[in-house]
């Protein structure tokens, strides 16, 4: 869609169902009760349209509504363990960064002091775990000279995103933004256009369910620099480059829901809601068991101090002796201990089976969770059979990576060439992420022990195979003083010569 036209509503119909999907998938990842409470019992948003699932949502633990659930009173807990998924995912992805190169030395130069100075792994970091919550993301490059002599690379949720779409590729995107300021009639919403050749920006006036009237760029204080950057027209900024200055990433796809639009789904999604909702339900019992079960001690009345008219009674549990008490001795009516049993052992096994069962599901070996780990030590071959399913996932969600951080990092390159005058030719880099598999330093000393038994390798592979990271004059720095220590370097025909 092109800027939006004037009172429609907002979000625009046609994405409010999803919208809505990624609020109640962002309720889960967040972890706070409130949101989750608020999401099944019929807050501002929800999940889906009324009727049998909003019957569905009302029965889990945080759908129910009764005193002992009220403010002050509730004592349900929610296990973490969407935003365990979500941040495992990330780790699997981007904990080492892939191998991002191109074939110009000048150029290969410039994009690394871009990937130091711009963080730009924290920042992969960070989108790949709110990919795998909210089903995706969109990479955005954009400059700022005040801020930064380079390029930036940001990450925009895909709950303030409008896509266009073309033959399943991305054509042109809005992102949008409520701006401080806004009260509960009038908002403020930033618009930002990204397409071909160029970036839009608008300010609309509106209310909380309608877009309302454009205003000018300098009405509020969040895009009023924006009017001295911006073209003739007042809105547009030429990008200088052809390529789209925006980027979708997909979590995983198809979307089960959306299957007619090419935009992820979370790993939420496959649905495990209900898997989540248990776990929180069975760690709540478990916890109340813990509360109800605590020792208490039962004393007679006769046991207790009177404090006086209207102030009640209180028991000296430090005081050694008492009047004497008319008790048969025989009859059992002294101090008794009250102390119920903890069921440990099921509440345990069925919150593992719901945390082994929901990561399964949603992609991952059980093992990722820190689950099935009291194994003896095992070569990098079996925790790559072991972590499969893991794997599997991981290599998925590279695909997708790898176009987006592609693109992107190409016009990073193209901007800065543009607009910072690096001289550099911009080429797309070619990204390749590893296998995810890192042995031990005991399996690498063993494979190049037996290696080298087999005279199959050579000194400066072996430098290469232990100490991935250096460079080629590192590598034979090493190489020529291992050759030396070993005496397996060739000898000085002269100095060794009798004069």
């Amino acid at each position: 869609m092109p800027l939006p036209a004037d009172n429609t509503p907002w979000p625009p119909p046609q994405w409010a169902d999803y919208y809505q999907r990624i609020t109640y998938d962002d309720a889960w990842y967040s972890g706070d009760r409130e949101r989750l409470v608020r999401v099944h019992q019929g807050g501002t948003h929800r999940p889906g349209r009324p009727g049998r699932l909003r019957q569905l949502l009302a029965r889990g633990l945080w759908g129910r509504r009764s005193i002992d659930h009220a403010p002050g009173r509730d004592r349900r807990l929610h296990v973490p363990l969407p935003g365990d998924i979500a941040a495992t995912s990330a780790a699997l992805l981007f904990s080492d960064m892939p191998a991002i190169t191109v074939e110009d030395k000048k150029a290969q130069a410039r994009l690394e002091t871009l990937l130091d100075e711009g963080r730009v792994q924290q920042t992969l970091m960070s989108g790949a775990e709110q990919a795998a919550a909210l089903s995706g993301v969109f990479l955005r490059s954009t400059w700022d000279k005040e801020a930064a002599a380079r390029p930036l690379l940001t990450v925009v949720q895909p709950d303030s995103a409008i896509p266009e779409w073309r033959w399943g590729m991305l054509r042109a995107v809005t992102f949008w933004e409520e701006l401080p300021g806004s009260t509960t009639t009038t908002v403020y919403r930033k618009f930002e256009r990204h397409e071909q050749g160029r970036i839009v920006h608008a300010l609309y006036v509106g209310t909380p369910d309608n877009v309302g009237r454009p205003a000018p760029l300098p009405e509020h204080p969040d895009t009023a620099d924006l009017a001295a950057a911006v073209g003739s027209d007042g809105q547009s900024i030429e990008t200088g480059i052809r390529d789209l200055t925006a980027s979708y990433v997909p979590n995983l796809l198809p979307n089960r829901l959306h299957r007619s639009a090419p935009i992820g789904r979370s790993d939420f999604a496959a649905p495990i809601y209900d898997m989540f909702d248990s776990l929180d339900e069975t760690w709540t019992s478990w916890m109340r068991d813990i509360r109800l079960a605590r020792s208490r001690i039962m004393v007679p009345d006769a046991y207790l101090r009177n404090e006086g008219p209207g102030r009640g009674a209180s028991w000296d549990e430090d005081r050694e002796a008492f009047h004497a008490l008319k008790i048969p001795p025989t009859d059992d009516a002294g101090i008794t201990l009250a102390q119920f049993k903890i069921r440990v052992d099921e509440h345990q096994r069925t919150a593992e089976a719901l945390t082994r069962q929901a990561a399964m599901s949603a992609g991952y070996s059980a093992s990722s969770f820190g689950l099935d780990t009291d194994r003896a030590a095992v070569t990098a071959t079996e925790v790559d059979s072991r972590d499969q399913r893991s794997t599997v996932t991981r290599k998925q969600k590279a695909g997708n990576w790898r176009h987006g951080v592609a693109e992107q990092l190409h016009v990073q390159l193209q901007l800065d060439q543009v607009h910072f005058g690096s001289g550099i030719a911009a080429e797309r880099p070619a990204v390749e992420f590893g296998d995810g598999v890192a042995e031990s330093e005991q399996q690498r000393a063993t494979t190049l022990d037996l290696l080298n038994r087999a005279q199959a390798v050579s000194t400066g592979t072996k430098v290469k195979i232990l100490h991935p990271e250096w460079d080629d004059t590192a590598v034979q720095a090493e190489v020529a003083a291992i050759l030396a220590e070993t005496g397996a370097s060739a000898p000085d025909p002269v100095g060794n010569f009798p004069m």
